[in-house]
């Protein structure tokens, strides 16, 4: 715990924004495109927006979650960072395709 609050003391974030930087940071092509800075701007920017978005039941509402993954993503996009996209949710599911 004291290493995470020394690197986040470092990088200039609070726990939070740390978790959220950890997160994106995973993304090899995202640290090589943005930059550290960036990838600090949107783990604030993220930080901010959920803390607003949040609601008291907001685990067992899948209405909130859903507007929480969308506000995700769209901030995600604004700067760039390159989202993942599996090969199985691109294909459509075999019930669906024309034969």
């Amino acid at each position: 715990m004291r290493e995470a609050r020394c690197r986040g003391d470092k990088l200039n974030l609070s726990e939070e924004e740390l978790a959220f930087y950890d997160a994106l940071e995973v993304n090899d092509s995202a640290v090589a495109v943005l930059g550290d800075e960036t990838l600090r701007t949107i783990a604030r920017e993220l930080v901010d927006t959920v803390r607003n978005n949040l609601t008291i039941d907001w685990t067992l509402r899948e209405s909130v979650q859903a507007k929480l993954r969308v506000i995700v993503k769209r901030i995600l996009r604004k700067y760039g960072y390159p989202l993942r996209t599996s090969r199985r949710r691109r294909q459509r599911p075999c019930w669906n395709r024309q034969r």
